[in-house]
């Protein structure tokens, strides 16, 4: 199965960046998870990145999608709304990622999802 979302910039007919979100699994119930996302580096600072945040949690939103974990910076994911998992009862599993692991949850979510989150398998590759 390919990506579930996969968004990309584009500036002037150039790419110059891109997110990915894959489903994974939290409590029997598929959850996206964020990542990778990448920007040009010479187009760093000019909002690209941000945009594509924006853009895939607007697009997961629109889904239907109850949530989109995440493993990176509290202090850059948490200006998109971010917070760590542990705050809604997810944890990475058998990972020791601490605030680093996060989650942002969408209109659809519910509060009877908690538990492990398991990445796409494809990631279990990857430790």
């Amino acid at each position: 199965m390919g990506p579930a979302l996969l968004l990309v910039a584009e500036t002037d007919g150039e790419v110059t960046g891109h997110v990915v979100s894959t489903y994974g699994t939290l409590a029997g119930t598929r959850v996206l998870g964020l990542g990778p996302i990448g920007v040009d580096p010479a187009r760093h600072g000019k909002g690209i990145g941000s945009a594509l945040m924006h853009a895939a949690i607007g697009a997961a939103d629109a889904a239907g999608e109850p949530a989109i974990i995440l493993l990176g910076d509290p202090k850059f994911y948490g200006r998109f709304g971010f917070v760590p998992a542990s705050a809604h009862g997810v944890d990475p599993g058998p990972h020791e990622w601490g605030d680093y692991f996060q989650i942002r949850t969408l209109a659809a979510w519910n509060d009877d999802l908690h538990g492990s989150f398991a990445y796409a398998p494809p990631f279990d590759q990857f430790g």
